[in-house]
């Protein structure tokens, strides 16, 4: 969640082919329906907003300055859920590269392991503050065929620029912060708890076979 007033950002991929009510839910709290605002299907991003009536105690910020190689991250999502636990899972590495597949400088690489599940997710900074939104991991399968090895830690989020152009084209009021000092892992996930939400909705089966 990105603003005061209920915005929240996923992938576009997350919500394709739902079919029916789009909902999310915090941790510990009852789902609500959410609203597409938009769709931005060539970053891979989509805009939803919580309804009107609804309070929040908190939202991400983002982070105004540029992440760099090697720099520590933190990744959050649900992976496997239903499977594995119900609750947000919390996984941390670097900033492998600034750009992604074919050098897309729309991506960061990342070593923080994802799953599916984790797609959407936010990505932090050590400071707590959103430096990307997960996206997905290079396909192991496809490799193996390609070129007889299976990768590791070869995980994509999408960059704060393509981020922030998303969310100025839809009007949303988001915050940048400058990065200050550093956070224990376990209380970049303690605060986030206030602004990562379960997205879940009933696909079609064309849909779950592109995820």
């Amino acid at each position: 969640m990105v603003s005061a007033s209920g915005h929240i950002v996923t992938n576009q991929h997350v919500i394709f082919g739902c079919v029916g009510d789009i909902k999310g839910n915090l941790t510990g709290e009852a789902a609500m329906v959410l609203r597409v605002v938009s769709r931005d299907a060539n970053n891979d991003l989509a805009l939803l907003q919580a309804p009107a009536t609804t309070t929040f105690r908190d939202f991400a910020r983002i982070r105004d300055r540029s992440i760099q190689s090697g720099d520590s991250v933190v990744a959050i999502g649900f992976p496997f859920r239903g499977l594995l636990t119900s609750d947000f899972t919390v996984t941390t590495g670097i900033v492998s590269s600034l750009s992604g597949i074919r050098n897309d400088t729309r991506f960061l690489q990342i070593s923080a392991a994802v799953q599916p599940g984790n797609s959407g997710g936010p990505l932090f900074d050590a400071s707590g503050h959103v430096v990307g939104v997960v996206a997905g991991k290079l396909d192991g399968l496809t490799m193996i065929r390609a070129t007889g090895n299976i990768p590791e830690n070869i995980n994509f989020a999408i960059k704060t620029g393509a981020l922030r152009d998303s969310l100025d084209n839809s009007v949303v009021p988001y915050q940048t912060v400058e990065p200050k000092g550093e956070l224990k892992t376990a209380d970049i996930a303690g605060n986030a708890r206030a602004y990562t939400m379960l997205i879940s909705c009933t696909g079609t089966e064309q849909a779950e076979a592109k995820r």
